[in-house]
């Protein structure tokens, strides 16, 4: 597993995510679980998705986030 650089703290991180431009439209952005645990951790991943009023999904080996408002739907 690569090392994390010294300058890259969890709160850089969810920034960097968050501040995306697919996240600024509105749009999903996905992640590794493992990423997130390793770089932030679930707690603080949680309560920044919380705190921007997104939702979030896991599946697999993935955390979805719907960065909006929107009612999330499942398709069958």
């Amino acid at each position: 597993m690569a090392r994390i650089p010294d300058h890259l703290t969890p709160e850089i991180w969810l920034s960097q995510i968050f501040n995306s431009a697919e996240a600024r439209r509105g749009g999903i952005v996905k992640r590794h679980i493992r990423d997130v645990e390793r770089l932030a951790g679930r707690t603080l991943f949680a309560r920044e998705v919380e705190r921007r009023g997104f939702q979030a999904v896991e599946n697999g080996r993935h955390f979805v986030v719907f960065c909006n408002s929107q009612p999330i739907q499942p398709v069958r």
